[in-house]
């Protein structure tokens, strides 16, 4: 589904991330695996070098431009184009609103939200010069209905909303699609440190009565990145088993 394709995940070495690499590369893409964990981002590369996949690693900041513009003059020389940006960087400090930081909200906000903006703009002008291009915002369901003690990450995953929005709008007519995925609660390494009796509530208040896997998530990153979801233009879908309806 997407051969010859060169796809950037950011936050590629876990996670969501990882299985969207692992899953692209299956499908024939060039996949660039760029992590600030370039440790994580070399094992993932390890293993799809392993199974015959076309992948390269490469350790960036999303919260530095000059990190994510060295990032895509790499993967233009390896490559030669970009056709596909999954903004899926991202991290969590979570505290109360009387409680957090100015280190906790400014850290949060510079990966979750300055960091897709810094990728995004990096990528655009070679989606322009091809006049096609894909790009998946990750975002979340807190996104759309806050959540308890995550004042930082909600308000990024509502901003990526609003970005999505806005470039769905500019870029549609050239040829770039944009669309925002947004996961509910998922299987991730994160989760994984939870108490087991946590999880089991928190699968207890889905529809579905599971928790998602990462599967679930890139499977719709595959869609919206390959030719079946080319008419799929600033949606943000939810993938949350019904959470929130």
């Amino acid at each position: 589904m997407l051969r010859g394709k060169t796809a950037i995940v950011t936050g590629g070495g876990s996670g969501l991330g990882e299985a969207t690499c692992k899953l692209f590369a299956e499908h024939e893409a060039n996949v660039v695996i760029a992590d600030f964990n370039f440790e994580a981002a070399i094992r993932v590369h390890s293993e799809l070098y392993q199974l015959g996949y076309d992948s390269i690693p490469i350790k960036v900041d999303v919260s530095d431009r000059e990190s994510v513009d060295a990032m895509v003059k790499d993967v233009i020389n390896s490559y030669g184009k970009i056709d596909i940006l999954v903004n899926n960087a991202g991290i969590t400090m979570d505290s109360t609103l009387v409680k957090m930081t100015q280190a906790q909200w400014d850290q949060v906000i510079a990966v979750n939200q300055t960091g897709v903006f810094n990728c995004t703009q990096a990528v655009v002008k070679s989606m322009l010069e091809q006049k096609a291009g894909r790009i998946i915002n990750t975002s979340s369901i807190v996104g759309r209905f806050g959540n308890f003690g995550q004042t930082n990450y909600a308000a990024t995953k509502a901003a990526v909303i609003a970005m999505t929005q806005t470039w769905a709008k500019e870029l549609g007519r050239k040829g770039i699609t944009i669309n925002a995925v947004a996961p509910g609660f998922i299987r991730t390494p994160m989760t994984a440190a939870m108490p087991p009796e946590v999880l089991e509530k928190m699968a207890k208040m889905v529809p579905v009565q599971r928790l998602g896997a990462p599967e679930d998530i890139s499977n719709t990153y595959l869609f919206l990145a390959s030719d079946m979801g080319k008419y799929v233009n600033g949606a943000v879908i939810a993938v949350d088993g019904g959470l929130v309806i």
